[in-house]
């Protein structure tokens, strides 16, 4: 098809279609309309277009055709200014306020719009005063009421006693003129010109005439219009309007189509969300569902922010908030988006929030799985030719029956002279992890390995802390061997620190080791040394003013954590059992060695103190020994404290000074130990002077204590989850430690090793033993409540 151009905008050169007339209209004065609306003309253009024929159109050509359409929109545009000014005696531009004619008194049948309140806006009839200001209405809806003169924004002209039992068909007539096309199509005959306009003349324009219906549909296009006009001058309920630039206009568009597709994708999110909620356990979307689409994924990262109350901005929070949770009919608050994320799969029943609330690392970028791939392959051992042969003694290696690295294990003999030697084996991490190294920025950044009920976050990379560094039964394992040889009373006689290689024997539990106490066999009379030993070591200790703070404590194991009802095992453990005690106290040697050694060859260490001047045991010898005194001393003690340059007394354990370095693999301490002391055995200088010491251990007892708070919540969320399984007339046994306030006392369960609270009858003394019931146990909200039971 040839084309030629034709005052300024192109057009085509044979009979146009209506598209091309549309599109040739649309060059007119080069304003563009935009593609998502229709081009509208007043209902006499249409009229006279169709009055030509179809076969007389044919005959003309575009240009000619084009020219007369705009010549009858001018000479309509004119006309219909003209008559609006004639009715109701305005100019244009700035003289429409002023000429206006006199205010308008309201009287009987007068149709007017008014705001019922912020978010309704009614049409009603006026019936009579109330009063000097107000008036009676008969509102769209048939009430009657009583409305103050600035409450109007709209007196619908040309009606004097109006029916209002026809106002819903008023309404209905004027919704059907609603078509946005028109009012863009009265903003580009009005832009060029900047020229304002009222509501009558707008009327004549669009609808060619300004009867009441017509003007009332006008008013109704101008108020929800954001995008074309702008209100210019209002007096009463008198409005002047004005067209928006050009620039404007588009940047407006613009807004409002990203809004429209926002709104579009928060309606099909939500759609999801719903769809979720409502299926089966099973038939529920997996997680990764929800980060396959970008969009998906930043609101569903935006409802987990507001879930742990964590949004970055306001934008985020009203996202979740005044979008989400609303639409889903949720109230605004961070438990309803937690239950929500919950309902659709995305988090499961027992998520543990804090962990997110904490920002806990619970995963190793890959860079950081990279390098330690690399250490397994590729480091030396710089100790080597330094390393003693203990490949010959019998080592047992005693812990919890879930732990998956190992860090120290323990051998005993006996002097020819009576004494007993004991050596304690500590597992080497510093052979492959050097100090600043990648995977060492990353131990320090965690702090401490994570030991939750349902799941262990290690500090190092698994597979390096399982194959690179952990001690392993029946193989030969890299350690430093801290050996101590006891006077006849428990005192350290002779000590010595070396790299060493062993060979561990058994990997007992608890449960196991205690057992072969109990049986007292003959081949295992290491381990009856080690329990001898430690039996030693804590009379010693309690000579120096050591306090015993062993009471019971719960562990807890939880089995596939991320179903509705994961198996939950329960552990009570006397940390007076013989195993326990025997552990304990041959890692507390360990710290006492270690202090000493670094104090004598002037060490930079992180040497641990508590002074406890101010605790007198005999305050408490009135109260049962156990458990109840054990509450009582320890509600008294006073944190620990650190010095980098020289050991302090640690009051609780009865030392002179103390270093813990029985763990290097769980904790980033112990393992600062580990750098300083095998820098010494190697003859270098330690890579850390006591001062960066310092710097460190104050970011890593930061995040140790955030680690503590986890721990204590997530075991006590599990506890009390364990609790609401039992049968409610299901009895415990509970030990009274203190009165809080009149006969409500502290309790500790026996049975499950948590603390509550309940109120005890009368005669119950602290020490004795109550029957208590559960009475409420939600995990969620940390509710536990007992009641004693009733004697029967």
């Amino acid at each position: 098809m040839a084309v030629r151009l034709v005052s300024g905008f192109r057009c085509c050169t044979v009979t146009p279609s209506p598209a091309a007339l549309r599109c040739c209209l649309r060059h007119h004065n080069h304003v563009h309309l935009h593609s998502s609306t229709c081009f509208s003309i007043s209902r006499r253009l249409r009229c006279r277009l169709i009055s030509f024929g179809y076969e007389a159109v044919r005959r003309y050509s575009a240009q000619s055709l084009v020219d007369m359409v705009m010549e009858e929109l001018d000479s309509i545009r004119k006309r219909g200014i003209a008559r609006a000014s004639n009715k109701l005696g305005l100019g244009t531009g700035d003289q429409l306020i002023e000429n206006k004619p006199g205010k308008k008194t309201l009287q009987k049948g007068l149709l007017l719009e008014f705001k019922k309140d912020s978010e309704r806006v009614l049409l009603a009839v006026v019936q009579k005063p109330d009063g000097k200001k107000n008036w009676m209405v008969s509102d769209q809806n048939g009430a009657m009421a009583s409305i103050k003169p600035q409450q109007i924004t709209f007196i619908v002209p040309g009606i004097k006693d109006f029916d209002h039992m026809e106002i819903p068909d008023f309404i209905q007539k004027a919704q059907d003129n609603l078509d946005p096309a028109l009012l863009e199509f009265a903003w580009i005959e009005l832009v060029e010109k900047n020229k304002s306009i009222t509501v009558e003349e707008l009327a004549e324009m669009m609808f060619g005439s300004a009867e009441p219906l017509e003007s009332y549909s006008a008013h109704l296009l101008l108020s929800k219009d954001d995008i074309y006009f702008t209100t210019m001058e209002t007096k009463g309920s008198y409005s002047v309007y004005g067209p928006r630039p050009a620039v404007q206009v588009e940047e407006l568009m613009h807004r409002k189509h990203a809004k429209e597709a926002a709104e579009r994708e928060l309606e099909e999110f939500v759609n999801l969300l719903r769809s979720a909620r409502d299926a089966q356990f099973h038939a529920k979307p997996p997680k990764s569902m929800w980060s396959s689409e970008e969009k998906n994924q930043t609101k569903i990262e935006i409802l987990q922010a507001y879930a742990i109350d964590d949004c970055r901005n306001e934008d985020e929070k009203k996202t979740a908030g005044m979008q989400i949770l609303k639409a889903i009919g949720l109230p605004k608050t961070a438990s309803a988006a937690m239950n929500l994320l919950i309902d659709i799969g995305y988090f499961p029943v027992h998520v543990n929030l804090d962990i997110l609330k904490l920002n806990i690392h619970t995963d190793y970028a890959e860079e950081i799985l990279m390098a330690a791939e690399r250490l397994l392959l590729e480091s030396p051992d710089q100790d080597e030719v330094e390393r003693i042969d203990l490949t010959h003694l019998k080592v047992y290696a005693i812990d919890v029956d879930e732990a998956d690295e190992l860090d120290d294990a323990l051998s005993a003999t006996r002097l020819q002279d009576g004494r007993i030697k004991i050596w304690i084996h500590v597992a080497d991490p510093t052979r492959l992890v050097q100090p600043g190294s990648i995977i060492d920025k990353e131990a320090m950044k965690r702090s401490t390995s994570v030991f939750l009920p349902s799941a262990t976050y290690p500090m190092f990379p698994e597979k390096l802390a399982m194959e690179g560094m952990s001690l392993k039964q029946g193989k030969h394992c890299k350690a430093v061997t801290v050996s101590v040889v006891l006077h006849g009373d428990g005192g350290i006689a002779e000590y010595s620190v070396e790299n060493s290689i062993i060979k561990p024997t058994y990997m007992l539990t608890y449960e196991s080791a205690t057992e072969l106490l109990h049986l007292n066999l003959e081949e295992e009379a290491e381990l009856r040394l080690l329990s001898e030993a430690a039996t030693l070591r804590f009379q010693w200790r309690r000579r120096q003013g050591a306090i015993d703070a062993s009471t019971l404590e719960a562990r807890i194991k939880v089995t596939n954590p991320d179903d509705p009802e994961p198996l939950i095992k329960l552990y009570v453990e006397n940390q007076a059992d013989p195993a326990m005690r025997l552990v304990s106290e041959m890692m507390i040697l360990c710290g006492e060695v270690m202090a000493t050694f670094g104090s004598v060859n002037k060490i930079a260490l992180p040497y641990r103190g508590q002074p406890q001047s101010n605790i007198d045991i005999s305050d408490f010898a009135h109260l049962p020994e156990g458990p109840v005194r054990s509450s009582a001393i320890v509600k008294t003690m006073r944190a620990a404290e650190f010095d980098f340059r020289k050991p302090t007394r640690h009051g609780v354990l009865g030392l002179p000074g103390y270093v813990q370095f029985t763990s290097p693999i769980r904790r980033y301490m112990d393992l600062l130990a580990h750098y300083q002391v095998k820098a010494f055995l190697r003859g270098d200088s330690p890579p850390f002077s006591a001062g960066q010491l310092e710097g460190m251990a104050s970011l890593v007892n930061m995040n140790i204590r955030l680690v503590r708070r986890l721990s204590s919540s997530s075991l006590r969320y599990w506890m009390i989850e364990y609790l609401r399984r039992q049968p409610k007339e299901k009895k415990f046994s509970a030990l009274v430690l203190r009165f809080i306030k009149d006969r409500v006392a502290a309790i500790l369960l026996m049975e499950v090793g948590i603390q509550g609270s309940a109120w005890v009858s009368l005669g119950v003394q602290v020490g004795d033993e109550v029957k208590v019931l559960v009475e409420e146990a939600h995990p969620r909200d940390d509710v536990l409540i007992f009641k004693e039971a009733q004697a029967i």
